[in-house]
């Protein structure tokens, strides 16, 4: 019998060392996603931004991925090019936008102004932040795309869902953290700005880890050459444009991106105004009031792998993402009753959406590959991260127009200035239906996986594998 030629992912100590690289850098990545969510009600009072011109801010996210496609052509680029090309570009972008966002934050120079365009007036140091967070959207999400494949591509056959988990449950703690320390370092460092350039040094660290990943990622590809040769060689066609076409037919695949936006668009645009939340409702201290919402990313950091495992080992994909869209919903309704107004109710519900929040994704991005060639995977990836991106452009500007409009019912004092109060309930009704919509199409991609038996209720490990390579 042949013997079976090993690559480097064969290595436990390799492969797991590879995606501790590639997620610290996502770490950075959504700690500045997240910096300015706690920041809300001293950007109010420092810098005079309304609820509407924060929802705009952060929409401004996906500005560049939804409007001119970037998202899209990145995945292509990575087809085309390969993780380490696209994910050192997606890198730099990162530093680049963070660099812009904290200049335009930091600055005087636009006290006063008013820019107008069309029929629209804008306060242009918003404008200016949000042109520098959607550089950053375009290249934090093609990060996300790259690392997705750069995972598959260690990953597969083996602790496939594992890994994409531990990978999350990593960039979640940037996120925990931004929630958790981004108002008490602008109270310490005197000027809201300060945590974006606490971010933008981190993003430089982070550009840094992904260089001394791309020297792996070549012995990889070295080694895997080197275990093919003399074997018969399968000639593997290249990505084409009309590959699109093959993906967007897919229904399977429809199902997912769709159930992401939803999702995605219930969790992480709360996530941004969680921490207004919790003073308008629940009393909270400003400068406290993201350690609450911060329990939410931190408990993906243990349940994400935990959940990744199960479905490597026992499979449910789909159940697996029907249960975590019911909690969705649970939650988000709790929140929009007015009488349930206990921190230890908000402090409660938070862990609930953490379960709900480990649980969809721990199985929805692993599912990707049992429905999607490998050589498309990198554009399907970014396809849907462009759909996701209409919701987390879409949603928050919504929020915030509802909160402007509808939702103030007086003001407060903070450190001398007055600043509006909010009733969050229509907000929460918001994402609730978000969640009631992402659990029909659950249901749907359930009945695709029976019909077309793409596995995704089947465990990821293959249990021989002298069959891979």
């Amino acid at each position: 019998m042949e013997k079976i030629r090993k690559t480097l992912a064969d290595s436990k100590t390799a492969r797991w060392t590879a995606l501790g690289v590639v997620a610290f850098t996502m770490l950075c990545g959504y700690f500045l996603t997240d910096a300015m969510a706690p920041l809300k009600p001293m950007l109010e009072q420092q810098l005079g931004w309304s609820s509407e011109d924060y929802g705009l801010f952060t929409s401004a996210y996906g500005w560049f991925n939804v409007f001119l496609i970037m998202l899209i052509i990145g995945g292509i680029i990575l087809d085309k090019m390969g993780v380490r090309f696209t994910g050192k570009m997606a890198t730099m972008l990162m530093v680049v936008g963070t660099a812009i966002k904290f200049w335009a934050v930091s600055t005087d120079v636009f006290a006063g102004q008013s820019w107008h365009f069309l029929f629209w007036d804008a306060n242009p140091q918003v404008f200016i932040a949000g042109l520098g967070y959607a550089v950053f959207g375009v290249g934090v999400e093609t990060a996300g795309i790259t690392v997705s494949k750069i995972i598959v591509k260690w990953f597969r056959g083996k602790e496939l869902a594992l890994a994409m988990g531990l990978e999350m449950a990593t960039a979640r703690l940037g996120t925990t953290l931004a929630l958790a320390g981004s108002a008490p370092l602008a109270k310490a460092l005197g000027h809201v700005s300060m945590p974006i350039l606490v971010a933008l040094i981190l993003l430089c660290v982070g550009l840094i880890a992904f260089f001394i990943y791309c020297g792996m990622d070549k012995k990889l590809d070295a080694s895997i050459a080197l275990s093919k040769e003399g074997l018969p060689q399968e000639v593997e066609e290249s990505f084409r444009l009309k590959d699109i076409l093959f993906i967007i037919k897919n229904k399977g695949w429809w199902y997912i991106a769709i159930l992401c936006v939803l999702f995605y668009s219930a969790v992480f645009p709360f996530l941004k105004y969680a921490s207004d939340l919790m003073v308008n409702k629940f009393g909270i201290d400003p400068e406290t009031a993201g350690l609450i919402p911060s329990v939410l990313p931190f408990g993906t950091i243990l349940l994400t792998p935990l959940f990744g495992n199960l479905y490597d080992r026992k499979g449910k994909g789909a159940t697996i993402m029907i249960i975590g869209a019911l909690l969705l919903i649970f939650v988000h309704a709790m929140f929009s009753i007015p009488s349930l107004d206990k921190p230890w109710m908000a402090f409660f519900l938070t862990i609930i959406l953490g379960i709900g929040f480990s649980l969809v994704p721990s199985a929805m991005w692993p599912s990707v590959p049992k429905i999607i060639p490998d050589k498309q995977l990198g554009t399907a990836y970014a396809l849907i991260f462009w759909v996701q991106n209409w919701g987390l452009m879409g949603v928050p500007y919504l929020i915030g127009w509802v909160l402007d409009k509808y939702c103030i019912t007086g003001s407060y004092m903070l450190e001398g200035v007055a600043v509006p109060s909010y009733d969050y309930k229509y907000p929460m009704m918001i994402f609730t239906a978000l969640g009631v919509v992402a659990l029909l199409f659950g249901f749907l991609l359930k009945a695709e996986d029976k019909k077309k038996g793409y596995g995704l209720e089947k465990p990821n490990i293959v249990k021989d594998e002298s069959i891979i390579n």
